[in-house]
Order: structure tokens, then C-alpha cells, then sequence
């Protein structure tokens, strides 16, 4: 039996595609808006990957954001809010030293906050925002962006 070449060419893309899916997650960037539009933050954020996405209850997952500013950071703190679809459901305050490497010079620069979900966090959309505090207490910037947990959990729930 002779299998032609527009058969096969569409059972490897088939293939790939299911493999894609049953593979872990790899970084997978978010959108990121400011949280108050045409704002003119001291630190400008470029990006954020989220890593696994979705994000696996009970396992690490790293939220890793690339920004810039003009101004050496020595102190500040990073306030995380949590919303599952719309509800508040959990607040955390960080030492910005303690997610990247102070001071932080004028230029590029990355912070990574890892934090493991519970095993019977809901699986859905959550969205955080974020607010980088200066020493001063000054809002140094300002982001929201969404994720989702998924609904299989790596460890079994109790």
C-alpha cells in the first residue's frame, strides 16, 4: 500500500500537534497592560513569561518579568494581587531584592518570583497585578496580566 505525499505530510502535522499537547508546557509569554493607561512609569515592563502555562497546581511555576528603567533601584517591594474571575483571593508582598539582584543599575533588568499553588487551588483564568513600590513607597510601575491554572493536578488532590 502506497501512502502519498499529501497523506503523509498531514499525518506528521497531526502528529506534531499531538505531541504538542501531551508535551509539558514550556515559557509561554503573557499580555501585560499597565494598569493606568498613557501612565509614564519609572520602570517600563516588556514582558512576562509564565512558566509552566498554564500553570500546574501543587507545582513551582515561575513568573519571570523583563523591564527597564532609568533609575537605580537599591530597596522597594513588589505587591502581587490575585483576582479569580473578578474575586479578590490572595495578596503577597515581596522584597524587590529578594526577586532580582540589587541595586538595580539603569538599564535591563529581570525579576523572577516562584510561587507552587496548592493542589486544590480551582483550575481557570486568574489575573494578577502587579505594583513595584520604590524605598520612598512610590509606585515605580504598575501591570496586570492574566494566566491560567490547569485543570489536571500533578499531585493527587486529598
Amino acid at each position: 500500500m502506497e501512502i502519498s505525499a499529501a497523506r503523509f505530510s498531514s499525518f506528521l502535522l497531526l502528529s506534531a500537534a499531538v505531541v504538542c499537547l501531551l508535551l509539558p508546557s514550556a515559557a509561554i509569554a503573557a499580555s501585560v497592560e499597565y494598569c493606568k493607561r498613557g501612565e509614564d512609569y519609572p520602570v517600563k515592563v516588556s514582558g512576562v513569561e509564565i512558566s509552566p502555562n498554564p500553570v500546574a497546581r501543587g507545582e513551582p511555576a515561575t513568573f519571570t518579568i523583563s523591564a527597564t528603567t532609568d533609575k537605580v533601584i537599591s530597596k522597594g517591594k513588589l505587591v502581587i494581587d490575585v483576582k479569580y474571575f473578578f474575586f479578590h483571593v490572595h495578596e503577597e508582598t515581596h522584597d524587590i531584592c529578594e526577586e532580582t539582584s540589587c541595586p538595580v543599575s539603569s538599564g535591563d533588568f529581570v525579576l523572577a518570583h516562584q510561587q507552587t499553588l496548592p493542589s486544590f487551588t480551582p483550575p481557570g483564568s486568574y489575573t494578577i497585578t502587579m505594583k513595584m513600590l520604590g524605598e520612598d513607597g512610590k509606585q515605580l510601575t504598575c501591570i496586570t496580566f492574566d494566566f491560567s491554572i490547569g485543570f489536571i493536578s500533578s499531585v493527587a488532590d486529598s
